[in-house]
């Protein structure tokens, strides 16, 4: 025992360190707040006592007057007013202006209300320090309010955002839409190549297999672009339609959720067929014959019979497509068109764009737990055998 132990030993630390740390790490991105904390600890410790719908102390102002030259000569202002700027709008750059006026003012210069207000009177609202005091950490539910389209008012109770700002809830529908599509036209598509992989003669199968495992030969990427140059308005589709007489003029097959759905179902197809073939060839053929002896026609010993054994594996291929088709962000950022973009895509887009990880990661814990709840439900409707292969 000790020896298995041991021989896992690399695997579960290489999986610890390179996987499963970054994750958790990124993971707690949704819940912490470190930026205004370090920024502003003066601000922070003279709201303490402070509550929205009093009068702002005297001392918030002093604090403020010290904390911000100081956080911008130790390059923590930016990230502290970026975080601020997420609830009150055009802030960060007035608190950069503040900082640089109060680095310059001269000696005895008071800096009170006033002093702020003549910046911007956002400075000395009350809405500013409230946003304040929500972001004082360490931990906040800031971001996955956001992620759920909620936000916190005035008085501190959880709303809805204001229609125009109510977006990741229709993402995350559109999420599950397309992937449940997806998962739809590659069960519809794969199990007949699964079925035809046990029918046909070994050497016949193993070509078959070829042709099934050719997709990942190639990168997603080319295969992805592959699809543009064959769907456009002057690619091979539309061209071999009209050469038809089927169509009057070329469709349109690319940038929207058409192109999406076909480059995802090509992509994805190998994962439906793979677990249904492992399956699929365990399943033996005399159990048909016995329903067909007992007076079942085909199609209804397909069905009672072929079909409840086929189950597991049907489970197994949907809840992998689904999954795999909730984080994709290459293709439908490619073939799709803006209404076409999935969670993946924000959480691309917060990450290396605009830098708000805290929101990426929101987004992401917001997937992963979509996954989590979809699976459990899949596995208790497949009696357990959600993930069984056989």
């Amino acid at each position: 025992m000790q020896k298995r132990l041991l021989l896992l030993a690399p695997l579960t630390g290489f999986l610890l360190v390179f996987f499963v740390a970054p994750l958790v790490w990124l993971l707690s991105l949704a819940v912490r707040e470190a930026e205004v904390p370090r920024a502003l600890p003066r601000t922070l410790a003279a709201l303490q006592t402070w509550h929205s719908g009093e009068a702002l102390p005297p001392a918030v102002f002093a604090g403020m007057a010290l904390d911000l030259p100081e956080a911008r000569a130790a390059s923590t202002l930016a990230d502290a007013a970026r975080r601020l700027n997420y609830e009150v709008g055009g802030v960060r750059s007035t608190m950069m202006r503040a900082a640089r006026e109060l680095s310059s003012a001269p000696a005895g210069t008071a800096f009170g209300a006033d002093f702020f207000s003549s910046v911007d009177p956002t400075l000395a609202s009350p809405e500013f320090f409230a946003a304040v005091q929500r972001a004082r950490g360490p931990i906040s539910g800031y971001y996955l309010l956001a992620a759920f389209d909620l936000v916190r008012n005035a008085k501190g109770e959880i709303e809805l955002a204001s229609e125009s700002n109510r977006i990741y809830l229709d993402v995350l529908l559109r999420t599950l839409k397309i992937s449940a599509s997806v998962t739809v036209l590659c069960l519809l598509l794969g199990f007949p190549v699964a079925l035809l992989l046990t029918q046909v003669k070994e050497k016949t199968a193993d070509w078959l297999m070829i042709l099934v495992l050719l997709p990942f030969w190639t990168s997603l990427l080319v295969r992805t672009a592959a699809w543009v140059v064959v769907l456009q308005r002057e690619g091979m589709v539309n061209t071999l339609l009209m050469r038809l007489g089927l169509i009057a003029e070329p469709l349109t097959l690319i940038y929207n959720r058409t192109g999406v759905l076909i480059a995802m179902t090509h992509v994805l197809l190998p994962f439906m067929i793979l677990p249904l073939y492992s399956v699929l060839k365990g399943i033996p053929p005399h159990y048909m014959r016995a329903a067909a002896s007992l007076g079942a026609p085909p199609v209804t010993a397909f069905f009672r019979v072929y079909l409840p054994m086929a189950a597991p594996a049907m489970v197994a291929g949907s809840l992998m497509v689904f999954i795999l088709a909730m984080g994709y962000y290459i293709t439908p950022a490619l073939v799709g068109g803006g209404s076409d973009q999935m969670l993946s895509y924000f959480v691309a887009t917060y990450t290396t764009d605009t830098g708000n990880w805290g929101l990426a990661s929101a987004l992401g814990l917001m997937m992963l737990f979509t996954t989590f709840v979809l699976y459990g439900l899949a596995h208790k409707l497949s009696g357990g055998r959600a993930m069984s292969m056989g």
